[in-house]
């Protein structure tokens, strides 16, 4: 029997606060724990608001940031292993980013084709033009995109959903297993986010990729999940199915940020001010 695609195993990330002697030890993550499996690609979101923890985590997943305590492997893996160059980029080939801002994802001296055959001569072997184009070509068709139209053109040339689509076709590229994608509507026009999210069902259900959907839109969220975990301050307080979660939640937390997202009048400070009985430590969590 093959291992998970991906373990979370009472994972904590601890930070320090203004110096190492005096500082204050902040816990950004906090015991977090859960599985992805491996013969069964889904959708796995991670909701919370601005400090809940949920951009450590992602970046933790991503082997960017080592956990404070607790493991994660992937495929069976620890990261810890993840030492010499080659092992680091065969895990870069299969687990993937998609981050908030695709503005930021590229330098706006480049163009972005060059970003696409750098992908595709890393991880791929592709050592001449003509095989890389084709599978730079290949990625860009998935997300609704080609290599005629994005080729030589700067990122300012690009409105934010067609380069978000080209941020999605690099990730694809090496043939990836697991997406993790953070924030990744979040600056796209409300017009275009349901284009991008049905992209990632896409990538689900055709090319079976798993993705962990990093967010604090429940709508989103409500519409592509299959399971999602609600963090605050570090610590999961709420996990299942996403509709047995979303529809019916049970944390007070969770209650009110669903009242947050149906009220207008409602926001970060209304969801304070309901949960001020369960106040804990400030965090830096993002």
């Amino acid at each position: 029997m093959s291992p998970p695609l991906l373990e979370v195993d009472a994972v904590s990330r601890t930070f320090v606060q203004g110096g190492l002697l005096a500082g204050r030890r902040i816990r950004a993550v906090d015991g977090v724990s859960f599985t992805l499996a491996n013969d069964r690609p889904e959708i796995f979101s991670v909701i919370g608001e601005s400090g809940s923890g949920k951009s450590t985590l992602a970046r933790m997943i991503l082997a960017l940031l080592p956990p404070s305590e607790g493991v994660i492997r992937f495929e069976g893996r620890p990261f810890s292993a993840l030492r010499r160059r080659r092992d680091r980029l065969a895990f870069m080939a299969r687990v993937q980013p998609i981050f908030q801002n695709p503005f930021a994802a590229f330098n706006p001296l480049k163009r972005v084709d060059r970003y696409l055959f750098a992908t595709a001569r890393t991880f791929t072997g592709a050592t001449d033009r003509e095989t890389a184009a084709r599978q730079v070509d290949e990625a860009l068709r998935r997300v609704g995109l080609s290599l005629a139209e994005v080729g030589g053109r700067y990122p300012h040339e690009l409105s934010g959903g067609q380069l978000q689509r080209v941020a999605i076709a690099r990730a694809l590229i090496p043939g990836p297993r697991l997406i993790v994608a953070d924030e990744p509507v979040s600056m796209v026009d409300a017009s275009l986010r349901m284009a991008i999210v049905n992209l990632f069902k896409m990538l689900r259900d055709e090319l079976r990729v798993s993705i962990v959907y990093i967010t604090h839109d429940l709508a989103t969220a409500y519409y592509i999940s299959d399971r999602v975990i609600v963090m605050r301050r570090g610590r999961v307080v709420e996990s299942g199915p996403a509709r047995t979660v979303l529809d019916a939640p049970t944390h007070p937390y969770a209650i009110e940020l669903k009242k947050a997202v149906l009220s207008v009048d409602a926001g970060p400070a209304a969801l304070d001010a309901a949960l001020a009985a369960q106040e804990e430590e400030p965090s830096i969590a993002r």
